[in-house]
Order: C-alpha cells, then sequence, then structure tokens
C-alpha cells in the first residue's frame, strides 16, 4: 500500500460517521486494506465494522483469524461456556461467526498470514483441556507476512 492508502486508512479508523466507515468498507476489494484497517480498529467501539470486514468478499483467512483474537477469541477457546452470558451477546455472535468462517476456509483468499502468537504451553493447554480445537484457530496461517501500520 502507498502513502495515499496509508493515509485513508488514517482517516477513516478516525472517522466518527459509523456509517460511511461500512460504506466504505463494504465497497473495497483490498484485502490488505482491510487487514490493517481490522489490525488498528478500537475493539471496544463494538461490532458492526468487524462485521463488515468479515462478510466483504475481499476479507482474507489472515483477517480472519486476527479478528478471532483481537476480538479475545482466546477465551472463547479456553472456556467456552464464558461467551454464553446473555450480556456478552453481540461479542459471542461476532466470534461464533468468525470462528464458523474459520474452521470451513470459507474465504476467498489465503495470502496474508496472521500468527496468534500462543506459546507452546498455550497450545498444549487448550488441546488439552479440548482436543477438538482445530489448528487454524491457534497456528500461523498460509501466506505472506505483512508488517502492519500502527496508526
Amino acid at each position: 500500500m502507498d502513502k495515499q492508502d496509508i493515509s485513508f486508512l488514517e482517516q477513516l479508523l478516525f472517522n466518527t460517521d459509523k456509517d460511511y466507515i461500512i460504506s466504505e468498507l463494504t465497497n473495497t476489494d483490498n484485502s490488505l486494506f482491510l487487514h490493517y484497517f481490522a489490525a488498528n480498529y478500537n475493539w471496544n467501539s463494538g461490532f458492526d465494522v468487524p462485521r463488515v470486514i468479515l462478510d466483504n468478499e475481499a476479507c482474507d483467512l489472515g483477517t480472519g483469524l486476527l479478528m478471532f483474537h483481537y476480538a479475545d477469541g482466546y477465551r472463547r477457546l479456553e472456556n467456552p461456556d464464558e461467551v454464553s452470558s446473555p450480556s456478552l451477546e453481540e461479542w459471542k455472535d461476532f466470534l461464533n461467526k468468525v470462528y464458523i468462517k474459520l474452521i470451513n476456509f470459507n474465504f476467498t483468499s489465503q495470502t496474508i498470514s496472521f500468527d496468534p502468537e500462543l506459546s507452546k504451553i498455550q497450545k498444549y493447554n487448550l488441546k488439552k483441556n479440548n482436543p477438538d480445537i482445530p489448528d487454524i484457530l491457534i497456528s500461523r496461517s498460509r501466506g505472506e507476512v505483512v508488517d502492519i501500520p500502527k496508526i
């Protein structure tokens, strides 16, 4: 991505008009732009915008994995019962949607790599408690490693 794209990404990240942000993310076909946006998104702002990224055809598997972990998907893997609280409904719905999309490899591209950077001990403990956890959720995804600009 060039400086103009990074500048637009920055402008979009700090924009307060959610409808505008959703419109721009819906209409982009740039998977790297979606990845950078998701990596710099303020996850305390809710799940409407991440849901739009996830639903975009250009969303890469690496971006899906990034969003799963940035939305604290580790907690879902560690203790699935924790996400059953009714006060966490929006979070639970998002995690379940991205989880299903990841385990079914329901992404048109797998060119951007993401590594959840779990230690061997963390992976071991997760597998010990739930041997059926798919490796895709706890391992580095295929694709090219990209340097994510911090905005």
